[in-house]
């Protein structure tokens, strides 16, 4: 519908909302909250789905990697709770793949930079693991492809920096 969600993330200036959310209407300019989200998420992820809905996927609570997702529904203004992801992660990346599914990669479980990758399904709410990447990436980008593969792109393993792709 044109309207931006902003899923709040953590603030530590002014102790801020890290459950909250908010949708900014570009073409009034006017910002207005909505439901809590039932977990606070920060470095997490966000993805419009193919029916409308957005995930948010992963990130930090309270400074410890979840594996929580979400979903948030433009129509209604409500989140529900769908599977967790396999791995906890935070400053992963996701892409919505053609058929509608999304892969999640990389991040960071708060110990060690991740090279898993996982698929969820919005049909079932259930996320499946779908590989190993050949480095773990934290900062990478995932970009999908024309072919609909899914190409990703730098990042770090926190001690090297990557300019190699997969």
């Amino acid at each position: 519908n044109g309207k931006v969600l902003i899923s709040d993330g953590y603030n530590n200036n002014n102790g801020g909302d890290p459950s909250g959310a908010e949708l900014y209407d570009p073409s009034t300019g006017n910002w207005a909250a909505t439901m809590y989200m039932h977990n606070a998420h920060s470095l997490h992820t966000s993805s419009i789905l193919n029916n409308g809905t957005i995930l948010v996927a992963g990130g930090m609570i309270n400074f410890i990697a979840t594996n929580t997702a979400e979903l948030y529904d433009l129509s209604t203004g409500t989140w529900t709770r769908t599977g967790n992801m396999i791995y906890a992660r935070y400053g992963h990346k996701a892409s919505v793949l053609n058929n509608g599914k999304v892969l999640v990669s990389g991040g960071s479980n708060g110990n060690d930079t991740l090279n898993t990758t996982e698929l969820y399904d919005p049909s079932t709410g259930m996320w499946t693991s779908t590989g190993i990447m050949n480095e773990k990436r934290y900062g990478h980008t995932s970009s999908l492809l024309n072919n609909g593969k899914v190409l990703i792109t730098g990042g770090s393993d926190g001690s090297i920096v990557f300019n190699s792709t997969e």
